[in-house]
């Protein structure tokens, strides 16, 4: 396939999708092509849209690639969604999420004892909201779950992989500022990020 053609396929398949998509998900619609031919496509598109210097931009978010506008345009986007319901996670969720984030795989009572606090309905919350998942029991007595973090976790605040978290103590520090940033700049004020890590008024 073209290259070009090629770039226009994958600029197409990042628009419509409502969740990043990996090289191999983009491997099952561009048969023919290798997935290093593809990865060298996303690239050169990525370079196309910085170079034209456009609001939207193509980031690597949870392992795949995604369509989201750059952060300078947040205050407009946010005029014209100015009335729609947002769902933030409360100081405790986040406080929660860091700490599991962090320290996966991670027990309720060891979260629990870092926080001070019972942790029964944070985590409930978070699970419901399929930031965190089960990863299995601790093998000690009572066997209690252990808790992790979601692919779906790293979409909400736009990492790439764990990888880019900052530590604990820094994210301790700028949770009374409302504001959790990662290392590659973006955080949930990100228009084209689905979260915040903001404090709610």
């Amino acid at each position: 396939m073209e290259i070009t053609f090629a770039k226009a396929v994958i600029e197409c398949l990042l628009f419509v999708s409502d969740e990043p998509l990996e090289i191999s998900r983009l491997k099952l619609v561009l048969e023919e092509m290798s997935e290093a031919e593809i990865r060298k496509a996303v690239t050169e598109l990525q370079l196309d849209y910085e170079t034209a210097g456009r609001p939207l931009c193509i980031t690597e978010v949870a392992e795949g690639f995604s369509i989201v506008t750059r952060e300078q345009y947040a205050p407009f986007i946010k005029k014209l969604f100015k009335t729609r319901v947002t769902h933030r996670l409360s100081k405790a969720a986040l406080e929660t999420l860091a700490i599991v984030a962090c320290k996966q795989p991670i027990t309720k009572l060891e979260i629990e004892s870092l926080r001070g606090v019972s942790a029964d309905g944070v985590l409930d919350t978070l699970y419901e909201r399929e930031l965190i998942r089960i990863l299995g029991r601790k093998e000690v007595i009572g066997r209690p779950l252990l808790y992790g973090t979601t692919k779906e976790f790293l979409q909400y605040f736009g990492l790439k992989d764990l990888m880019e978290l900052p530590k604990l103590e820094e994210i301790n520090e700028v949770l009374g500022n409302g504001t959790w940033q990662t290392k590659n700049g973006m955080n949930g004020e990100n228009a084209g990020v689905q979260g915040s890590f903001e404090q709610p008024k």
